[in-house]
């Protein structure tokens, strides 16, 4: 698919199937992008919508299927975007919070491979089934260890509000939890004594894998 130059063209991406529950539309919204009046839309389409499927239909799809409804709060960046972005946070402006480019490569910048030349997706989501579950006191680790034994992520980082938390799809999975909630910091990563094994005691009651 070549680089959208149209409506039609860009109304023709947004309506790609990335799996069974998503389209292609849904992963491109951006406050920066709408407030800012800057196009968030992909230079390399058909890369997009390839890592766009993996992150569907491997991770966001199981989590539905297996805890209902989940929200979409940013996804796909173009480089255009999550540069100006960037450029924001380095000025200490309120509200953006995008790393560099070359940092997000294969992460949010879904339509560029990263320095070793993997490609990757991340999408921020926010689970109601879980943030109702939190805001009543459940520990943020109870869905992030869920996922940990169950699904082939790359990366997860959460967030105190909603406990929203990014999730990423990559070629090379690094298999990573870090949280801006406390305990902040990493969680684990490969090489942490805490990274095998059954973590099921952190999670009693949630549903299996649908």
């Amino acid at each position: 698919m070549r680089p959208p130059t149209s409506v039609s063209m860009l109304d023709e991406l947004g309506r790609v199937q990335l799996s069974k529950s998503f389209i292609m539309r849904e992963f491109l919204y951006s406050e920066v992008a709408n407030f800012h009046g800057i196009p968030n839309i992909p230079d390399d389409p058909d890369l997009a919508i390839k890592v766009g499927m993996h992150l569907c239909e491997e991770l966001l799809e199981p989590l539905q299927a297996t805890f209902g409804k989940i929200v979409i709060r940013s996804a796909l960046r173009s480089c255009e975007v999550n540069g100006f972005c960037n450029q924001q946070q380095k000025a200490k402006k309120k509200g953006y919070t995008c790393a560099s480019n070359e940092a997000s490569f294969a992460g949010h910048i879904w339509d560029r491979r990263d320095a070793h030349g993997h490609a990757g997706a991340t999408a921020c989501i926010v689970i109601p089934w879980f943030a109702e579950r939190y805001e009543n006191g459940e520990d943020w680790r109870a869905l992030a260890w869920w996922i940990h034994d169950r699904l082939p992520y790359s990366q997860l980082y959460f967030f105190p509000r909603k406990a929203a938390f990014n999730i990423s799809w990559h070629e090379h999975p690094k298999t990573s939890i870090n949280s801006y909630v406390e305990p902040k910091g990493c969680l684990t990563k490969p090489g942490m004594p805490n990274h095998s094994g059954d973590h099921a005691g952190w999670y009693p009651g949630f549903p299996e894998l649908d």
